[in-house]
Parts: structure tokens; C-alpha cells; sequence
């Protein structure tokens, strides 16, 4: 059974997104996805200040299963990416909620925010 905190919002694509306090939003891959890829070997980052739209794939996280992108939950702009996960890209699978977040991002209207799924949502999505 995977983790899925409640506090977090998630997207089908398996990305999940905490609101900070600043309004800003971090976001990293699910447990769920992390156990669907196994061992993590690589992490790509998007570069800092880049404006993405919603869904565009800006990441790449690799493992001894399969490549697969990061998309961007909502439309925005990338203001930190977490550095740490390029030389320890195993962060994914020991702490996907916490070491392992991959980008923070300020959002173009936070309002999009209210399209996210919820945890209960999220979790039927995964069955």
C-alpha cells in the first residue's frame, strides 16, 4: 500500500504539490510512482526561471526499469530545483515526500490549484 498524505494535492501523472506558506507550491514524485519505478539512477532537473504550462514535461527521473517525465502540475514558473537529487537521485525511493521534492514553483494563478486531486481522489486513481 502506498503513502499518500492527506495534506498534499496530486495530479494523475503521479506528481504530488504542498502549498508553502509563501503561496508557492513544491512538488515531487508519489510513493506510488517511486515503488512503480523501482530503483532510481537518474534525476534530470529543469532549469531555474523557466515558465512552464500545465503538463509540460520538464524532468526526467530514470530507473533500472524505465525512464519517465515530470510534468508540471499547473502552469507557472520554476523558482528552486532540489540539486541534492542529482547526486543522490536514491532520495526517490527513500523519501519521496521529503528529501526527494523535486522543484518549487510559483504558480501563474493559484486558483488552478483547486483543479489538483485531493488524497481520497488520488488514491482511486491508483486501484
Amino acid at each position: 500500500m502506498s503513502n499518500i498524505p492527506a495534506e498534499l494535492k496530486y495530479v494523475k501523472s503521479h506528481e504530488w504539490i504542498r502549498v508553502e506558506d509563501d503561496g508557492t507550491v513544491t512538488v515531487g514524485v508519489t510513493d506510488y510512482a517511486q515503488q512503480q519505478l523501482g530503483d532510481v539512477v537518474f534525476v534530470e532537473l529543469p532549469e531555474v526561471d523557466t515558465e512552464v504550462g500545465d503538463g509540460d514535461d520538464i524532468a526526467v527521473v530514470e530507473s533500472v526499469k524505465a525512464a519517465s517525465d515530470i510534468y508540471a502540475p499547473l502552469p507557472g514558473k520554476i523558482i528552486a530545483v532540489n540539486e541534492a537529487l542529482v547526486d543522490a537521485p536514491e532520495k526517490v525511493n527513500e523519501d519521496p515526500y521529503g528529501e526527494a521534492w523535486f522543484f518549487r514553483m510559483e504558480l501563474a494563478n493559484a486558483d488552478d490549484l483547486n483543479e489538483l486531486l485531493s488524497a481520497d481522489d488520488y488514491a482511486a486513481e491508483c486501484e
